[in-house]
């Protein structure tokens, strides 16, 4: 069994970190990451907390995707300094298709919320996916975070009566809604989620205003794209 030191990536801001073995995966799962069985563990790497986008703005990248290149160049450090040698894939962030969210519920990271936002008693809504990396290594399996989702013990639920689209108020999140409110002019939403803001589950952990509206810019240009 090969053990590994995530301190380095924890130093970074990728301070969350899931190792699976492929063979316990789900079948679809492991089929679609790894169809030609070359790899024997899945790390899953996240951030929780505003560390990540610190480390991001001290890098000075001036790039498109600042985050997803930061953290290319750290695990590629990581995997230099603790398997090296190792074969290895890493397939997130990259072009293969992957089920963040289903990795993240075998984890014990991701709880639905009304806001369709993942969140956990530990870090709120403020977490997020990083990276899925495959390695050819006998690490040793995590276990999974224990915990229900904080949304059932929130009986106010302030996101539902906060969102300005009325997107959460028929006990489902409507998209066509949060798309219609999004896209007007004057919407409090265009480069943030008033819902989620407004979430009471670690606001400590709150990223800071630019990481915010960095993330809600995107998806909003990706909205103006599609719709």
């Amino acid at each position: 069994m090969t053990r590994v030191d995530f301190s380095a990536l924890d130093a970074a801001g990728l301070n969350l970190q899931a190792v699976f073995s492929l063979a316990t995966l789900p079948g679809d799962v492991a089929a679609a990451l790894d169809p030609e069985g070359r790899h024997r563990r899945l790390i899953l790497i996240g951030h929780g907390g505003r560390t990540l986008w610190e480390r991001v703005k001290a890098a000075g990248l001036a790039t498109e995707h600042p985050i997803d290149e930061f953290t290319r160049a750290r695990v590629a450090e990581w995997l230099a300094a603790q398997l090296p040698g190792v074969a290895h894939d890493l397939v997130y962030p990259g072009d293969t298709p992957v089920g963040l969210q289903a990795l993240g519920r075998l984890a014990g990271w991701h709880h639905e919320s009304p806001f369709r936002v993942g969140v956990n008693a530990d870090w709120g809504s403020w977490f997020a996916y990083r990276a899925v990396l495959l390695v050819d290594a006998d690490l040793p399996e995590s276990v999974p975070q224990a915990g229900a989702s904080p949304c059932t013990t929130c009986p106010s639920q302030p996101c539902v009566t906060a969102c300005p689209a009325s997107a959460l108020s028929d006990r489902d999140f409507s998209l066509q809604k949060c798309v219609a409110y999004r896209r007007q002019q004057d919407s409090r939403c265009r480069v943030t989620c008033v819902a989620r803001t407004s979430c009471p589950v670690r606001p400590e952990h709150r990223y800071d205003d630019a990481q915010i509206a960095h993330s809600y810019s995107r998806s909003l240009a990706m909205i103006e794209k599609f719709y």
